[in-house]
């Protein structure tokens, strides 16, 4: 697993990948209220696999699901997502939140997925067995932030143009 900080970092990619989609798909809303929802719940969302196996409810605060079975199910995430993003045109409140944690979520299972643990995709573990636990967090982290700006460079691409554009015109 990556190291709780790696999550956290990468949860925040998460964030940004969803606002940005919530964003393109004009479901932000008035004053972008779903793509800040969507950037939350996928901040959320980025360490939910973890934190969803702890009994809360309990002041021994031990897991009550055994690590990386059910809240680790990747089939689970990608049918969140999925059905979130369609949603997202029908114009529900919970949509974004829910696409938001979905992507959070899905980004946790990639950081995951390198070491010999695996997640569970489908029915069994799978690994792309790279390196041990917790290493590597800084190239798991540099690669989600790279994703996200890739996501995203859609929302300042037009803008950039315009604003080169407005420049040159003033040079003259």
């Amino acid at each position: 697993m990556a190291s709780n900080s790696a999550h956290h970092a990468t949860g925040w990619a998460a964030g940004l990948i969803a606002a940005a989609l919530v964003a393109q798909a004009g479901a932000g809303g008035p004053w972008h209220l779903g793509s800040l929802t969507a950037f939350v719940a996928g901040v959320a969302g980025g360490t939910a696999p973890d934190w969803m196996e702890v009994a809360w409810w309990s002041r021994a605060r031990r897991l009550w699901i055994t690590h990386r079975t059910v809240t680790h199910w990747g089939l689970a995430w990608v049918a969140a997502l999925v059905f979130a993003y369609g949603a997202l045109h029908h114009a529900r409140p919970y949509t974004p939140a829910l696409f938001g944690f979905a992507c959070g979520g899905l980004m946790h299972l990639l950081a995951d997925w390198p070491n010999p643990l695996g997640v569970p995709w489908i029915w069994k573990r799978h690994s792309l067995n790279l390196w041990k636990s917790g290493r590597c967090d800084l190239l798991v982290v540099a690669l989600a932030w790279v994703g996200a700006g890739w996501v995203a460079r859609s929302l300042w691409e037009p803008r950039v143009g315009v604003l080169v554009h407005w420049v040159r015109a003033v040079a003259r």
